[in-house]
C-alpha cells in the first residue's frame, strides 16, 4: 500500500472520527510535504511566487507586524493547531488581513473542521490562491491579494464535511489565525488571531513535525 493515502488519512483523522494525533506543535505544510515525499508519486517543486512583486500594499513588516504575524504572513510559516483564538470564534463578522486589512473571509463561510485551524468554505475577492511547492498535489497556497501575505492552504476535500458550507463549495480553506484579525458585526472589539507572538515564535524552523510523522531516530 502506498504511504500517501495512509498519511492523508492520519491528517484527516479528526474529521473521520479516528484517533486524534498528539497535540504537539504540528506544521501543517511540513506534514503535507512529508506525505508527498513518502508517496510513490513524483512531486516536482515549483518556484514560489514572490510575496512582494505585484502586490500593491507593502509596508515595513518588521515594524508593523508582531512576531507571530510576521512568521505566518511574510515567512510562510504554519502555526500549531488550536493556537489561535479564532478557531473557536463563532460570532458574525469578517476576517481581514492582519497586515494590510484587506477583507478576506466572512463568518458565514466558517465551519468546524476538527483540524485545529480556522476553516472556511470560501473566500472574498481579497483572497488569492497560488500553486504550492507540491505542484498542486496536496492543495494550493492561500494568500492575501492585497499584500501577498501567506494565509494558509486550500484543499478540495470540502465535501467530506457534511452539513457545513464546505460540503457545498467542495473547498476547505485551512488558515493560520495569526494572519487574520476578526471584526465582529456587532461593532465589538476586534480580535487578533495571533496566538504565536506570546510564544516568541519567529521563524519556520521552530515549528516541527508532529511525533506521529517524525522519522525514527538514528542511534
Amino acid at each position: 500500500m502506498h504511504l500517501l493515502p495512509m498519511l492523508l488519512l492520519a491528517v484527516a483523522a479528526p474529521t473521520l472520527g479516528l484517533s486524534r494525533p498528539p497535540p504537539r506543535r504540528a506544521s501543517r505544510r511540513a506534514t503535507l510535504f512529508a506525505a508527498a515525499a513518502a508517496s510513490s508519486a513524483s512531486v516536482l517543486p515549483v518556484a514560489a511566487k514572490d510575496r512582494v512583486v505585484g502586490y500593491a500594499k507593502q509596508y515595513d513588516w518588521d515594524k508593523t507586524l508582531a512576531s507571530g504575524q510576521n512568521f505566518v504572513l511574510r515567512q510562510g510559516g504554519t502555526e500549531p493547531p488550536n493556537s489561535s483564538p479564532l478557531v473557536k470564534e463563532k460570532r458574525a463578522g469578517q476576517c481581514v488581513c492582519a497586515g494590510c486589512k484587506t477583507p478576506l473571509f466572512e463568518s458565514a463561510a466558517k465551519f468546524e473542521s476538527g483540524t485545529g485551524w480556522p476553516s472556511f468554505a470560501s473566500g472574498l475577492d481579497g483572497v488569492e490562491t497560488v500553486e504550492s511547492l507540491t505542484g498542486g498535489l496536496l492543495g494550493r497556497e492561500v494568500r492575501c491579494a492585497g499584500c501577498g501575505g501567506h494565509l494558509g492552504d486550500v484543499f478540495n476535500d470540502g465535501r467530506v464535511f457534511t452539513g457545513t458550507p464546505a460540503a457545498i463549495t467542495g473547498k476547505r480553506f485551512c488558515l493560520d489565525g495569526a494572519a487574520l484579525v476578526f471584526l465582529p458585526t456587532d461593532g465589538g472589539e476586534s480580535v487578533s488571531g495571533d496566538g504565536l507572538s506570546k510564544r516568541r515564535v519567529s521563524r519556520p524552523a521552530e515549528v516541527e513535525l508532529p511525533s506521529w510523522l517524525q522519522p525514527p531516530k538514528v542511534s
